[in-house]
């Protein structure tokens, strides 16, 4: 197991581990939303993978997004690497419907909402049962 960058152990909550991806729900109530973080160090860049790790990536990405689209009845996916904060690889899959708070701009327009406890844990459980 890689470790995680501290950020990560402050913002996100562990999900399930899949071939190569640990999968985190992002701390943010206003949004149904996960990270996948290669299992691999010292990756920062998609192009850091291997090729059979490249293929990986993008299956569970593929896997993923199906999850977040049936649980959480996605009007639409955004799914993105970004990587300007936090250097270790990890992607962004996030849920999004017409009528969430942003909608139809980037999440990361508005303050994130922590979690309460119940909700958090009803959360984790709806996604862990499809993973």
């Amino acid at each position: 197991m890689i470790k995680l960058h501290k950020k990560f152990l402050k913002t996100t909550h562990s999900i399930a581990d899949l071939n190569l991806c640990s999968v985190r729900l992002m701390d943010n109530a206003k949004f149904p939303w996960i990270i996948l973080i290669p299992k691999r160090k010292g990756a920062r860049q998609i192009l850091d993978l291997n090729k059979k790790d490249q293929m990986k990536l993008m299956s569970e990405i593929d896997y993923c997004s199906r999850i977040m689209k049936k649980s959480f009845n996605a009007y639409n996916l955004n799914v993105e690497k970004v990587g300007n904060i936090i250097p270790q690889l990890h992607i962004h899959v996030i849920a999004r419907n017409k009528k969430d708070s942003t909608w139809p701009l980037p999440v990361w327009v508005t303050k994130a909402k922590p979690y309460k406890k119940k909700k958090l844990a009803e959360t984790i459980k709806k996604i862990q049962k499809l993973i």
